[in-house]
């Protein structure tokens, strides 16, 4: 290794990790105070929400990270339930911040814990849920689609926690509860190569692409309570479908390949 791919590989990351936190540590320290008190005194979460965006957004940028929207046509006017994939902590910047709306989100409990940072979550009204307790989580959940059925939209990941490979997991049922007992559509949405930018428990962070989809609104209001099970399947089938292969659940990539090798061999292309 030559001593200038030894310090891409290893200083360059450290560099840009050092960046992120002491620049976004500032923004947070100079702007949050000021904007968590306008919101309690105002009662308007609008500046404190896009302050925190844009301003991750631009540190995002800053580092190298690119990220590309598609499908935001298909997003519905009204109230809605967005759910995406999550494999890393670099794609909730980019999910957040391709929704063109105010949106509220879920978030685990200990988040809100953080000075600053969890008053603004609060301000932004933003839900803790504590997923060790179910009667909590129940309820975090319950709370969710009151606001929504009071016209507020939010964002839900339905696996419940990072993957640790970059494929798509199983999914709970809150978000599909969520969804019917509000009435409202939910936007799936796809984010691929947010893992290769920042592994799960990792701080490195390399430069690179993010490809954040929306598809197709699937209409929660069609489906009682009885069938959240067929709902919550047709959701992940649809954002499966629209993932590259290497983060394909591993239900549908064995799938996917054992079609491929049944077309192979019905067109003569496969060697055995």
């Amino acid at each position: 290794m030559t001593r200038a791919a030894g310090f891409e590989r290893v200083f360059l990351p450290m560099i840009r990790l050092i960046f992120i936190s002491i620049f976004l540590s500032l923004y947070i320290l100079v702007l949050g105070p000021p904007l968590v008190i306008y919101t309690v005194i105002s009662g308007n979460p609008d500046p404190i929400y896009w302050a925190g965006i844009k301003g991750v957004m631009f540190f995002v940028r800053a580092v190298g990270v690119r990220v590309q929207v598609r499908g935001r046509e298909r997003i519905p006017p009204s109230v809605c339930l967005f759910v995406a994939n999550h494999t890393s902590s670099a794609d909730a910047p980019a999910v957040v911040g391709a929704i063109p709306r105010r949106i509220a989100v879920l978030l685990k409990e200990s988040l809100f814990r953080w000075p600053i940072v969890g008053q603004a979550f609060w301000s932004a009204h933003f839900i803790p849920v504590n997923r060790k307790e179910h009667d909590s989580a129940v309820a975090s959940v319950e709370k969710a689609a009151e606001a929504m059925r009071a016209g507020q939209s939010f964002l839900i990941y339905p696996e419940g926690t990072r993957s640790p490979d970059g494929r798509l997991q199983k999914f709970k049922k809150g978000a599909v509860v969520m969804a019917i007992k509000a009435g409202v559509p939910i936007v799936p949405m796809v984010c691929s190569g947010a893992h290769k930018i920042m592994q799960k428990r990792s701080l490195v962070i390399h430069p690179g692409d993010i490809q954040v989809e929306f598809l197709e609104p699937i209409d929660a209001s069609k489906y009682s309570m009885e069938e959240r099970d067929i709902l919550n399947d047709r959701v992940r089938e649809a954002m499966a479908a629209a993932l590259p292969e290497d983060q394909k659940p591993k239900d549908a990539a064995s799938d996917s390949a054992e079609e491929t090798e049944t077309e192979e061999k019905g067109a003569g292309l496969s060697d055995s």
